[in-house]
């Protein structure tokens, strides 16, 4: 049985040893040399594997003159991680002020705004006002239909749908009258061909 690949994970953490154990600078080929034969990591992959850990912050980069260099040290990496615990510490401690300071907010609106029989009043009859806008809406839409400004509207569409319908009829018999003559076949073969039955009647 061939031996299991090793997975994107494994990569990342192999080619971090490589800075750990030699605790030295590389370039790109430098380290694409070195995976396969120290921990077996394809060349190829060795550059994507190195972009992903420098993303994380795991390995360093600094460009010296026309070449770029990677390092990493256990040191280092012990202070990447404290300094990631501590910004979310202070992320969760930021987020815990705005929480406060939100609920204060609402307490103050609330006391501005302490509850009464005249306020509980209104309220209320804001909900009945609001039911019966809503009521009557209702109504109008069912009388929509008797609009005289959408009578008229109905009027003008159907108007142009007959005009569309006639354009169509026109041009379907300028080409029957084309196409029989230039092929020399029977109209009553083509509209039996396209499904155009015996009541088919011109609109006027």
């Amino acid at each position: 049985m061939a031996p299991r690949g090793l997975s994107a994970e494994e990569k990342r953490v192999k080619l971090v040893e490589i800075f750990h154990e030699t605790k030295d600078f590389f370039q790109l080929k430098e380290l694409e040399k070195l995976g396969p034969k120290m921990k077996g990591i394809v060349s190829q992959s060795v550059k994507e594997v190195l972009q992903s850990l420098v993303d994380d912050g795991l390995v360093q980069t600094d460009k010296v003159g026309s070449s770029n260099f990677f390092w990493s040290f256990p040191s280092q990496r012990g202070a990447i991680m404290q300094n990631r615990v501590d910004a979310a510490r202070e992320t969760q401690k930021l987020n815990q002020q705005q929480l406060a300071e939100l609920r204060a907010s609402i307490e103050a609106e609330r006391a501005s705004r302490p509850e009464s029989e005249e306020r509980t009043a209104s309220l209320a009859k804001l909900v009945q006002y609001k039911k019966e806008v809503q009521t009557l809406e209702t109504e109008l839409q069912a009388y929509g239909a008797c609009d005289p400004a959408k009578v008229e509207e109905k009027k003008r569409a159907v108007i142009l749908a007959k005009e569309a319908a006639v354009r169509w009829t026109d041009n379907y018999l300028i080409l029957l009258s084309h196409f029989t003559r230039q092929n020399g076949v029977e109209a009553d073969d083509v509209r039996k061909y396209l499904g155009v039955g015996e009541d088919y009647e011109d609109i006027c």
